[in-house]
């Protein structure tokens, strides 16, 4: 099997690289490559479908920090993204937000969506784990207004946030190859304290469990 390992920075995932040169990228049988996309949905989008075409993947697999919207997943914790959404496609006004879909520009389901979701059909495939599958949110723009946190929570109820997740979910479905996308917390969605922040515990806890599904391929 080839599977390609994607994440917006090298940061994320360096311990995990780290191992896969050690293995010379290939472990019982199966070659991982990896692929580092870049911050933002753009970016994410351009080089994922380039690499897919050039090489396409039996799976793929994203991995990186995030935000959480939830007392419940504090920073440190473990999530299986199951469905995502772009949460800043739409337009505000008079302090509502409404997505293309309320605009009438879209309709729910078309395309690789689930009514307005992105919603991955292989979870089945990592239940094993013991990680929560949770609902993501993909905004471009990090979330730090108060009134627009409320906003999101209310209107999709996400539980972490990304900037790639989206674009990951959107372009695995459009080629049909199966995937999956693993989020460690680094922080609540909104707090710009960094010192509050625990990106090292998040990186490690991360790269902890992608080492250990790799050595259980």
């Amino acid at each position: 099997m080839y599977i390609l390992l994607t994440a917006a920075t090298k940061m994320e995932i360096q311990p995990t690289v780290d191992f896969l040169r050690q293995h010379d990228f290939q472990y019982h049988g199966h070659e991982i490559d990896v692929l580092l996309t870049g911050i933002g949905s753009i970016s994410t989008t351009y080089l994922l479908t380039y690499n897919i075409h050039n090489h396409r993947p039996d799976y793929l697999l994203q991995a990186g920090i995030g935000g959480s919207f939830s007392e419940q997943y504090a920073p440190g914790s473990l999530v299986f993204v199951k469905e995502d959404i772009a949460g800043d496609l739409g337009v505000e006004e008079q302090g509502i937000f409404k997505d293309v879909t309320e605009m009438g520009l879209q309709e729910p389901g078309q395309g690789p969506y689930t009514g307005k979701f992105l919603v991955n059909p292989y979870t089945e495939d990592w239940d094993e784990h013991g990680i929560d599958f949770v609902r993501g949110i993909t905004i471009n723009e990090i979330t730090t207004r108060t009134a627009r946190i409320e906003q999101l929570q209310q209107k999709y109820a996400p539980v972490v946030e990304s900037m790639e997740g989206a674009a990951f979910h959107y372009t695995a479905l459009m080629e049909s190859i199966p995937f999956m996308q693993i989020r460690s917390v680094s922080n609540y969605v909104g707090e710009r304290d960094k010192a509050k922040w625990q990106m090292k515990k998040a990186i490690d806890v991360l790269n902890e469990k992608l080492i250990e599904i790799i050595t259980n391929l």
